[in-house]
């Protein structure tokens, strides 16, 4: 795979029975069986392929409150000092610093966007900052050029999506619980309606509790249960960038292309909302559930090919459970990047900041986007199958939040108070009235 991860040793073996077992091993499912096993819980971690090797590894880096939309503002806030304390509990470092984020533009309409969401945060408690014109220039003086104005969050910031999972699942073993990477979740069996077993292509495990993370592949899993989870992916490409010697912003967002410096001391690079989406079975049969979203965001997106349609994440087949699923088939999904993108965006880059010019390219990566109809998660408990919780549908807002997601679900999952309000996040919002709220951010 090109995009970047570390690689971590995890176990082999399955244990007969585990108090909670978690099908994921993205930001998301390494963060909910750290914070499970942190408070006690006998805990699996069931990885596919290798932890963090989707998603979780091929994203910006960014942990953001700045933009985010209200529904996920609260889990926002959170999850930034959530960061902090597991990385001090983990011993290691994830990378994430609160260098602030910085977005310039010269579109009146898009500052009175950025202005009026302000307004709305700061009632939150949010530090968010609108830069003037002088401001704005100042502060992107890297770009050499001048700006009408910007936003500054300085309380916000980024993590390493090559080392981040990766070493929550090291916390998460720190506590106790059993990763084990390569081996798929095929399917779960039921006991008087309830959760009692999760069938892997290793043996089964007997648990009376299951977290599904799987990311782009939760809709089809959830399908094996009868069990409806409208949900599409797009396929976003990305590249990195050498080591820069110049001294540039941590992370930039601007219209023309957005940068962030990664730990090696070069930038990851992309355009904000670029994407194609590969149609499969399950996109059509739910494309009424996501009219409103491609209404608003139809501009950002291009036709692609068949890539997802073979690597069958979103098929609608029944499998067995005692044969070979699509995820053994493809155990990491690695699409190809789209060159015209790349070079657009490597374009881009070049012209927004002159000190890219002569900075040659190292890698370049795609990878799926799973999306809800609105999107924001589901983080629900409570989806027709007592003991099996949801946690899907990051729709490209999940690395920075991951650690909040996780929480969140250890609380679900222990009957707990939880750490913000659960009602935004339930899977049966689709039934009725969300119809149509998509995010704005």
């Amino acid at each position: 795979m090109p995009a970047p991860l570390m690689h971590i040793e995890t176990h082999e073996t399955l244990p007969e029975h585990a108090d909670c077992v978690v099908i994921g091993a993205g930001i998301v499912g390494v963060s909910a069986a750290y914070w499970l096993s942190r408070a006690g819980l006998r805990v699996v971690l069931l990885e596919k392929g290798r932890v963090g090797a989707e998603q979780s590894s091929r994203n910006w880096g960014w942990c953001r409150q700045q933009n985010r939309d209200a529904r996920e503002l609260p889990l926002s806030t959170k999850s930034l000092g959530l960061w902090e304390e597991m990385a001090e509990d983990i011993g290691d470092d994830l990378g994430f610093r609160r260098c602030g984020l910085l977005y310039l533009s010269n579109d009146q309409s898009e500052l009175d966007g950025w202005a009026n969401w302000g307004r709305f945060a700061r009632g939150e408690g949010v530090d968010t900052r609108m830069l003037d014109r002088t401001e704005a220039t100042a502060r992107g003086s890297a770009t050499g050029q001048s700006w009408l104005g910007g936003v500054w969050s300085p309380t916000d910031g980024i993590a390493d999506p090559s080392r981040a999972a990766p070493l929550i699942a090291q916390g998460a073993i720190k506590h106790g619980a059993t990763v084990v990477q390569n081996c798929a979740a095929r399917g779960i069996e039921t006991s008087a309606g309830a959760v009692s077993t999760v069938v892997t292509e290793r043996g089964t495990i007997k648990t009376s509790n299951v977290v599904l993370s799987g990311g782009a592949w939760a809709g089809s899993f959830l399908h094996q249960s009868g069990i409806f989870f409208p949900q599409a992916s797009v396929r976003s490409s990305i590249l990195s960038l050498n080591p820069v010697p110049k001294d540039l912003p941590d992370a930039l967002h601007t219209a023309a292309a957005s940068v962030t410096r990664r730990s090696d001391g070069g930038y990851t690079v992309a355009v904000s909302g670029r994407s194609h989406f590969d149609p499969t079975l399950r996109m059509i049969a739910g494309a009424k559930h996501f009219l409103p979203m491609f209404a608003k965001r139809w501009k950002s997106l291009s036709p692609g090919g068949l890539q997802a349609w073979k690597a069958a994440f979103e098929t609608r087949a029944i499998w067995a459970l005692d044969q070979q699923t699509p995820m053994e088939r493809t155990r990491i999904l690695d699409p190809r990047p789209s060159k015209a993108h790349v070079d657009e965006a490597l374009r881009r880059a070049r012209a927004l900041l002159p000190a890219l010019k002569d900075i040659g390219m190292r890698q370049s990566w795609a990878g799926y986007i799973d999306s809800t109809p609105d999107g924001v998660p589901v983080i629900d408990p409570d989806i027709g199958v007592p003991g099996l919780t949801l946690a899907a549908g990051l729709s490209g807002h999940g690395f920075g939040i991951g650690p909040g997601v996780g929480r969140l679900v250890a609380d679900l999952v222990l009957n707990r108070d939880p750490i913000t309000e659960t009602v935004q996040y339930k899977l049966n919002r689709f039934d009725k009235s969300q119809w149509g709220k998509v995010s704005k951010f």
